[in-house]
């Protein structure tokens, strides 16, 4: 339990000896964590408990280059596989930790080997086909979606991963035992090594490396669930787009040389260099900011589950919202409205009195309702102001820096010992720092996206002639 439930600096601590337990009492909220607890001595060493969710976010270091490596050559069917097979095994074994160095090594090795699952998944979301359709019942709905549903299917995705969330919060409200707790959480997981059987590949890779019948397969699999007769029309860019590839892999060397020499240019421009550096700032706020509010949740008064859970939930409308005003008023009036907004919210709440219950959880899930919007935005920015030929390479680069954010994220509990509040205030300056700094930034909405660095650098030059206008 003590891997959700962080120290709160009005926390007390007693020790009962007839049931040998070590009784946890913060805000009016008891919880009870069984003897292993006292024996990995977590209760009186904060820095302990704060760690394991740093040690997590670790692993994920290793984990988004070796899967992407993983996918990429085997496929992402075998990547996703594989992870969760990481995941239950490990995740598994750490409830068996007979020491706090043991669990730290099997919490690192769970993320660093198996924390890959979600960004696959995210990856076989994304791929698009000439026509939407619907795979077999083990596939993901999102494989064959076709681009004017990408952006609805990934905040589908991200609402049934606040469920996922929210459910965490039931099972440790209900169970009070984290041993048994990690055994129900990672046991689901075992259930993805059968993706290997019941789940389709990417129609996108299998072209990727000419293995067009197989393709052609999953399509006229796909295409007699949905009842819809196969026609030419279907087939032909399919097999246009495979002889684009094997002309491609014919010339694998030259683009690798050209590839590298386009980074090589990209980062020799002074415009993408600071612009590189403002998106991994952002992006190093957004996941400090949520991952922090997400964490410091139990430390609000009341019920630390129920806050918990309500932190979540607010996730979902955040994520509709987003489609709302993306388009509407744009990525940096987007960003600066959601980055001031979150800074004067988690600013406030150290100027409320103590005495107040309601008004606090109402100001900090506005405070995450706002990052959120910003997560999710950030995600689309970042992606159109950077050119073609090194879009990914760039992405991959603020993506993680970015990551620094979540490292650090599971500290802040440790700031609370010295004031209350100043996790609040250091959540409130980042995100004040980060929505000036989107002013430098172009904007790029209705804009085409930039094939090459001359026309990244001149989105900056048009927002400055607008400016000089």
């Amino acid at each position: 339990m003590f891997l959700f439930i962080p120290h709160t600096p009005t926390a007390e601590f007693t020790r009962v000896a007839r049931a040998r337990r070590v009784m946890f009492r913060a805000r009016g909220v008891v919880i009870a964590y069984r003897e292993e607890c006292g024996l990995f001595n977590l209760g009186c060493q904060n820095w302990k408990r704060t760690l394991i969710g740093t040690i997590h976010n670790s692993g994920l270091f290793l984990s988004l280059p070796l899967t992407g490596i993983i996918s990429d050559r085997y496929g992402r069917k075998i990547a996703l596989s594989i992870a969760c097979l990481m995941n239950g095994i490990f995740g598994f074994i750490r409830s068996f930790s007979t020491s706090y160095i043991m669990m730290l090594i099997f919490e690192f090795l769970e993320a660093g080997l198996g924390a890959g699952a979600y960004s696959t998944a995210f990856v076989l979301g994304r791929r698009s086909s000439p026509k939407p359709f619907r795979i077999s019942p083990g596939g993901l709905a999102m494989e064959l979606v076709g681009p004017k549903g990408r952006v609805f299917g990934n905040t589908l995705i991200n609402a049934v991963y606040v469920l996922g969330l929210m459910s965490l919060s039931g099972l440790s409200w209900w169970l009070q035992d984290w041993r048994l707790q990690i055994r129900i959480i990672y046991a689901p997981a075992f259930l993805g090594f059968t993706y290997l059987w019941i789940l389709n590949e990417s129609v996108r890779w299998l072209l990727s490396k000419g293995r067009h019948n197989e393709a052609v397969d999953i399509l006229k699999k796909a295409m007699k669930m949905n009842k819809v007769d196969l026609t030419d029309d279907v087939l032909s860019p399919l097999s246009e787009l495979g002889d684009v590839e094997d002309t491609k892999s014919k010339e694998v060397a030259p683009k690798e040389e050209e590839n590298k020499s386009s980074f090589t240019q990209a980062l020799k421009s002074n415009i993408i260099r600071k612009r590189v550096l403002v998106c991994s700032f952002l992006w190093i706020t957004c996941t400090f900011v949520y991952y922090g509010l997400s964490i410091n949740s139990v430390s609000l008064a009341g019920n630390k589950y129920l806050n918990f859970m309500l932190v979540a939930f607010v996730e979902i409308p955040a994520n509709f919202a987003c489609l709302l005003v993306l388009d509407r008023f744009g990525r940096k009036r987007t960003l600066i409205t959601t980055y001031v907004l979150s800074a004067c919210l988690c600013i406030s709440l150290s100027l409320l009195p103590k005495d107040q219950k309601w008004l606090p959880l109402v100001i900090y899930l506005s405070g995450k309702f706002s990052i959120t919007v910003a997560y999710s935005s950030v995600y689309i920015y970042v992606s159109e102001v950077f050119p073609t030929n090194v879009r990914q390479s760039l992405l991959a680069v603020c993506s993680a820096l970015g990551r620094v954010g979540s490292t650090l994220a599971p500290l802040t509990p440790l700031l609370a010992l010295y004031y209350d509040n100043l996790p609040a205030i250091f959540f409130g300056s980042m995100t004040l720092v980060a929505s000036a700094l989107v002013f430098t930034l172009p904007e790029t909405i209705n804009v085409p996206l930039p094939d090459t660095v001359e026309e990244a650098e001149k989105l900056s030059r048009r927002k400055d002639v607008k400016d000089n206008a």
